[in-house]
């Protein structure tokens, strides 16, 4: 029984080796890729075979940043994107998920407003844009007001679709066994639906970002999305490359927290 349990251990060793080995080789081509495309994109721009006016270039870029950093602009806007996204954020995952609760608990409800439900997350949000301007203000509130549009909608549907698509025969059970509608919630419906939850909160990164930079080309006057319309009416290409680099960055890095966040519940 011992000999067969260290055959065992040894073999999940050579696989957890293996894995790992194949873990470390797709981020290493992953890097690999993403320095080619930006040497391969400075090169065309050094040896003029694209415009470096309208395409930019990485060294540009560079410079950009650079004076951005020096004239300590680049904190306050990277700071006001970032507080308004992560407000907006939070806000939508949070009343998505309460609305979701209410309308699974409540069905006729759900089924009254679910016709609305659906045309609205089919508007487009930017329409709503000068609604919100005169409703919040021209303002932060005015940005976030559009991020938690954006995201809340489709934050609803993909909960509520994950909360009706609990097993009935389990929550059958559970009432036969006079379980309250509280307890079939936290009991079965939430705890079956964690994976969802992480979901949607993967989905709402994405979104939150779209709702917070279209929310600053319509109002702000700082932010990456103000950074990168100023860019544009000047023709300043370099800024608006190196505005959107950094926006990738930091959208990528509210992903992988969402990933921690994702591993720890699993565990």
């Amino acid at each position: 029984m011992k000999k067969r349990e260290k055959a065992i251990s040894e073999e999940h060793l050579r696989y957890l080796k293996k894995e790992r080995g194949r873990t470390i080789f797709i981020v290493m081509m992953q890097i690999f890729l993403l320095v080619q495309f930006f040497l391969v994109w400075e090169l065309l721009a050094k040896y003029e075979i694209i415009d470096s006016f309208i395409f930019s270039s990485p060294s540009k870029m560079w410079e950009s940043f650079l004076s951005l950093s020096r004239s300590g602009d680049l904190w306050r806007h990277v700071s006001a994107t970032l507080l308004e996204t992560v407000i907006g954020f939070i806000s939508a995952t949070v009343i998505g998920l309460v609305i979701a609760v209410i309308l699974w608990s409540i069905e006729p409800l759900r089924r009254i407003l679910e016709p609305y439900i659906v045309v609205l997350n089919a508007l487009p949000k930017i329409a709503l844009g000068p609604i919100i301007i005169i409703w919040v203000g021209a303002g932060k509130g005015a940005i976030i007001v559009m991020a938690i549009l954006i995201s809340v909608i489709i934050t609803i549907i993909n909960i509520l679709n994950g909360f009706l698509s609990v097993d009935k025969d389990k929550i059958l059970l559970m009432r036969t066994l006079s379980a309250s509608r509280a307890q079939i919630l936290f009991k079965l419906v939430l705890p079956s639906n964690l994976s969802n939850i992480i979901a949607a909160l993967k989905v709402n990164v994405g979104m939150a970002w779209v709702g917070t930079i279209m929310g600053e080309y319509l109002v702000s006057r700082e932010g990456l999305g103000y950074l990168i319309v100023y860019g544009g009416q000047v023709f300043n290409l370099s800024l608006v490359m190196c505005s959107t680099v950094i926006l990738t960055l930091l959208a990528a890095l509210m992903y992988f927290c969402v990933l921690i966040l994702e591993k720890a519940v699993s565990r």
